[in-house]
C-alpha cells in the first residue's frame, strides 16, 4: 500500500476488492437456495478442508506453539465467524441491506482510529484524508437505498448486531497485524476457518433452519463463495495485511459498495443513479489518497 507502482502493489488490491464484493453479489444469488446460518456454516467448513488440503500439499509451516494456534483462531473467529454471521443475521433479521453496508463503511474509520493506539501505526493526515473521502463516496453511492429505509423500521438488535460486526471484523484485522506477522499464510489462513466453523456449526444448529435446497445453482453458488470469495478473498487479505498499513488495507474496503454496485447492475439490472456514478468516483479517489499516504 505504499507509492510503489509495481504489478503487485496495484494488481493485488484490485483483485481482492472485485473478490470481497463478489460476496455481497453471491448472498443475493443463494438467498432462494439456503438459509443464511446454515450457508456460513457449510461454506467455512468447506474453506477449511480446500485450505487444510492446500497447506498439506504445499508443505505449509504449521504454528509451532500454543500461542501461534490461538492467535490464529482468535482471528478467524473475529474476521471469519462474528463477522460473517453478525451480518447474515442482522439482515435475515430486517436489517435494509443498505444500512448493513453503511454500518461496513465505518470499519476502515475505527480501524484507523485504532491503529496508532494498538499497533503503534501513524496515520498521516493524508490518509486520514483519503479515508474521510472514501466514506464519503460510500455514502453516496448507498445514499439511494439508505434513503428509503424508514427509520423507524431499523431493528435496534439487529442494528447492533451489525455493528458488533463490523468491530469484530476491525478487531480481526488489528488482531491479525500485531500477532500473525510472521505465520505461514496457508496455514494461518486454515486455522482461521477451523475458528470460524468451530463458531458457525454450534450457531447453525441452535438458530439456523437447516435449508440448503441442494440444487445446480445453489452449489455453483456455494462453489464460487468457497473457492473464489473465501479461499482467495482471505488468501488476498492476508498478504495486504502483511504488507501494508491497517488503515490503508481498510480503505480498500471503500470501494466494495461501489463495485457490488455495479456488480448488481449488470447481472440483476439493478438501477445506478447518478448519486451513485459520483460516489464511486469519489471512492476511488479516496482510496487513491489513502494508499499514497
Amino acid at each position: 500500500m505504499s507509492s510503489d507502482a509495481s504489478p503487485g502493489r496495484t494488481v493485488i488490491p484490485a483483485v481482492f476488492v472485485l473478490i470481497w464484493a463478489t460476496g455481497f453479489v453471491a448472498a443475493r444469488f443463494m438467498a432462494p437456495h439456503a438459509e443464511a446460518l446454515t450457508f456460513v456454516a457449510i461454506r467455512v467448513v468447506g474453506v477449511a478442508l480446500v485450505l487444510a488440503g492446500i497447506a498439506f500439499a504445499l508443505g505449509a509451516r504449521w504454528p509451532r506453539t500454543r500461542a501461534g494456534w490461538a492467535d490464529a483462531l482468535i482471528a478467524g473467529i473475529l474476521m471469519q465467524g462474528v463477522y460473517v454471521i453478525g451480518v447474515f443475521w442482522s439482515v435475515q433479521h430486517g436489517l435494509p441491506a443498505g444500512i448493513a453496508a453503511l454500518v461496513g463503511s465505518l470499519q476502515p474509520l475505527l480501524t484507523a482510529m485504532l491503529a496508532r493506539p494498538v499497533l503503534g501505526e501513524r496515520v498521516s493526515p493524508r490518509r486520514w484524508l483519503g479515508i474521510l473521502i472514501g466514506f464519503a463516496g460510500a455514502i453516496l453511492v448507498l445514499a439511494p437505498k439508505v434513503g428509503a429505509t424508514d427509520a423507524s423500521g431499523i431493528p435496534p438488535v439487529a442494528l447492533a448486531a451489525c455493528l458488533g460486526a463490523m468491530v469484530a471484523m476491525t478487531s480481526g484485522t488489528l488482531w491479525q497485524k500485531s500477532r500473525s506477522a510472521q505465520a505461514d499464510l496457508l496455514s494461518n489462513a486454515t486455522i482461521q476457518f477451523l475458528g470460524a466453523a468451530a463458531l458457525a456449526i454450534p450457531v447453525a444448529l441452535l438458530f439456523g433452519s437447516g435449508r440448503f435446497d441442494a440444487t445446480v445453482p445453489a452449489w455453483l453458488g456455494l462453489g464460487w463463495s468457497v473457492l473464489v470469495n473465501s479461499v482467495a478473498g482471505i488468501l488476498l487479505l492476508l498478504v495486504l495485511i502483511r504488507r501494508g498499513a491497517v488503515a490503508g488495507v481498510a480503505s480498500l474496503f471503500f470501494l466494495v459498495p461501489p463495485v457490488s454496485a455495479l456488480m448488481a447492475y449488470a447481472l440483476f439490472g439493478e438501477a445506478l443513479a447518478p448519486i451513485q456514478l459520483a460516489g464511486m468516483a469519489l471512492a476511488a479517489a479516496g482510496v487513491a489518497v489513502a494508499s499514497r499516504g
